[in-house]
């Protein structure tokens, strides 16, 4: 079981949080996600998953879920 803690730029509200939810629990392996929001700020994005997740990955999923991004990414 991996973990990983993702900063995550360009949330503002729980909308967000749902989708950025939904598009990176559906990774291959991915088991949970957590979302610490920080509207309009760095937001924390927790996952746990079978295999550590490539960011390049979990960007995409961020890409599919609206406008946001890895922070410093």
């Amino acid at each position: 079981m991996a973990s990983a803690t993702y900063k995550v730029t360009g949330m503002t509200c729980d909308h967000c949080v749902r989708a950025v939810t939904e598009e990176v629990a559906g990774l291959d392996g991915v088991s949970e996600v957590t979302v610490e929001l920080v509207p309009g700020g760095v937001s924390a994005v927790m996952v746990s998953s079978a295999v550590p997740l490539s960011d390049e990955a979990v960007a995409a999923a961020l890409g599919e879920a609206g406008e946001y991004h890895l922070a410093g990414a």
